[in-house]
């Protein structure tokens, strides 16, 4: 039995609520061991920081991976335009919610309310999605995924463009910003409300331990955006165990016999597509617009591939496994790895400035310069240890850790009754 297989099983034998919780606070249980290693006296300042950062990354891929889930993994439409969308719903938001009389410099907005900016931002999404996906959807699987990406990187250099810099949008001065970017009212603030007013015993007690304000700002919006994450799980089980969800099980195993069922399959992929984009555009205001601020260089394709990768680590087809997927890759292969990088080294080991100056310590038997190069650079090799974690997922456990749980599109068990359970395999 290969070593995913075990871990697979030992997962299985949780429920999913349980399965979720305990992965997510056995990686802050990591980031603790990590903080109080390195912090010294700071070591509850340092768990603050990394366990706040690092829930707002499982929080934002997350929410990502579930959608995406729901368009491949559920559907199996092969969408690489996910940044692209992230920046329809940001922009969207920012436009609405910008202060009207901004700063010096600033790029003016409507001023609206932040969950204003939020219902339009994910609207707007779902609508440019609806439109992307109007001639694409008539493409096989890897045509469009071509039509995708361009649509995403038209995205991206349109925000990006001097010319919607600053325009006037029904007489009101608006704009983009364009290669600077635009700031807005922030999601972040909510979290700071909640701890200037409910939560200012914590504040109390938090900065009694060597807390600081903003390390638990980013907490407190961390453990919201798992608050989100699990509404948009919550959403996303009650449509794929409807029969609309169904529907879309059946179009990803065969959308011709789908069809032969009178299905109207054209139909339910676009809307399925809408609200995928939607989440793609909340995820755009809640992560990447975290800081109140969004410009085009946060919406470059890698964000894509990072959502794929964490997608095929937890399993396509599995709402569950979408959530551990994402907590693996941001929280063990993306962020692990850059923190111990920044704050463990050998003493008086000097890296070596190149991987062949490393590995030539071996001839004296000396493992020291291999590993003082590692971990001097391991924000780098970090990406190789994912494509080897890809690789090794793809080969020995294709469906992920959770993907062999992707549910059928029927509502009924179809499987044989086994012999001595009174069915026909008795006679």
């Amino acid at each position: 039995m290969s070593t995913v297989d075990t871990v697979r099983d030992r997962l299985d034998a949780l429920p999913d609520v349980g399965l979720v919780v305990g992965f997510i606070a056995s990686i802050w249980a990591v980031m603790l061991v990590l903080a109080i290693a390195v912090g010294g006296a700071n070591w509850a300042n340092l768990a603050a920081g990394f366990i706040g950062s690092v829930t707002v990354l499982i929080g934002g891929y997350a929410i990502l991976a579930l959608a995406l889930n729901l368009q491949w993994g559920y559907t199996g439409l092969f969408n690489i335009g996910i940044a692209g969308f992230m920046a329809v719903g940001a922009y969207t938001t920012a436009i609405l919610t910008a202060p009207t009389d901004p700063a010096a410099g600033a790029v003016p907005g409507l001023g609206l309310p932040l969950w204003v900016g939020l219902i339009g931002g994910m609207v707007m999404a779902a609508i440019v999605g609806g439109l992307a996906a109007l001639p694409a959807l008539r493409l096989k699987a890897d045509y469009l995924a071509i039509v995708t990406v361009a649509f995403s990187e038209i995205i991206r250099l349109v925000v990006n463009w001097s010319g919607l810099a600053e325009f006037s949008l029904f007489g009101v001065p608006v704009g983009t910003g364009g290669a600077t970017g635009i700031s807005f009212k922030s999601a972040n603030d909510v979290a700071a409300t909640l701890i200037n007013g409910v939560g200012q015993p914590i504040v109390t007690a938090a900065e009694g331990v060597g807390v600081s304000g903003p390390n638990l700002a980013n907490l407190t919006y961390g453990i919201l955006l798992l608050l989100v994450v699990a509404g948009s799980y919550w959403v996303l089980a009650r449509i794929t165990n409807s029969p609309f969800g169904r529907v879309l099980k059946a179009i990803r195993e065969d959308e011709t016999v789908t069809q032969s069922l009178g299905k109207d399959t054209r139909q339910f992929k676009i809307k399925t597509f809408m609200i995928g984009c939607a989440l793609m555009g909340l995820a755009g205001v809640l992560f990447r617009g975290q800081a109140g601020y969004v410009s085009p260089q946060q919406f470059r394709p890698t964000i894509t591939f990072y959502v794929f990768a964490a997608l095929i680590i937890g399993g396509s087809g599995s709402n569950t496994g979408s959530i551990v997927g994402a907590a693996t890759f941001s929280g063990l292969l993306f962020y692990l790895p850059a923190r111990l990088g920044e704050n463990v080294s050998l003493g008086g080991t000097r890296a070596p400035g190149n991987i062949v100056d490393a590995v030539a310590g071996f001839a004296s038997l000396d493992p020291l310069p291999l590993l003082a190069y590692t971990i001097s650079n391991v924000s780098t090799l970090r990406f190789v240890l994912i494509g080897v974690v890809l690789i090794y997922i793809i080969q020995n456990q294709p469906d992920g850790l959770l993907g062999h749980r992707n549910e059928p599109a029927t509502s009924v068990s179809l499987d044989r009754p086994q012999s001595g359970s009174g069915g026909e395999a008795d006679e």
